[in-house]
């Protein structure tokens, strides 16, 4: 699949058909993560690979009741850490450095997903504390992103997005000249 179609095809799907999502697969989307840049090649990430029903439930309940989570065949747990990052870049790695490394290895994964026809969603919007008790992350990590990863049972429509004229400024911020027809 060509990138592009890669990018725009992507959507969030919180619905999961009942087939399998392979262990062979699984590696192939752990693979593309570990490709992801990150800041001095300190790849600061960790990855935790969920199946069990019980685990997935608690990650639901961490997530603020995002039930599809627990509905997926598999669960992908993106985690940071900052230490890692810190040893080379201080409290700038450890605070952005390991963020934006594990945030582009996660996007590998949704890109990688769907090349590979398997259904993705990012959900961020979880209980950090309830994630790392669930998972018994050790202390010192972090849990970044929870993406569950199936077969498709719905086709969300695209999102908009904001036209390029309205985000991108030439030179310096403010600067609103941009035509896309230069």
């Amino acid at each position: 699949m060509d990138v592009f179609h890669a990018i725009k095809s992507r959507r969030s799907v919180r619905a999961f058909t009942d087939a399998p999502v392979s262990d062979e697969e699984v590696a192939k989307l752990i693979d593309a993560a570990r490709w992801a840049p990150s800041a001095g090649n300190i790849q600061p990430w960790e990855f935790i690979i969920v199946r069990d029903p019980k685990i997935k439930h608690g990650l639901c309940e961490a997530a603020l009741g995002q039930t599809f989570i627990e509905k997926a065949p598999v669960v992908i747990v993106v985690c940071a850490d900052p230490q890692q990052s810190s040893q080379r870049y201080g409290l700038r790695g450890a605070s952005l450095y390991c963020l934006q490394d594990t945030a582009a290895a996660a996007q590998n994964i949704l890109l990688a997903a769907q090349g590979m026809k398997l259904a993705t969603c990012w959900v961020g919007a979880f209980k950090e504390e309830k994630a790392t008790e669930v998972l018994s992350i050790p202390t010192g990590l972090r849990p970044i992103a929870i993406i569950p990863i199936g077969h498709a049972a719905e086709k969300p429509r695209p999102r908009p997005r904001k036209p390029l004229e309205e985000i991108i400024h030439r030179e310096a911020f403010g600067r609103s000249e941009w035509n896309i027809n230069r």
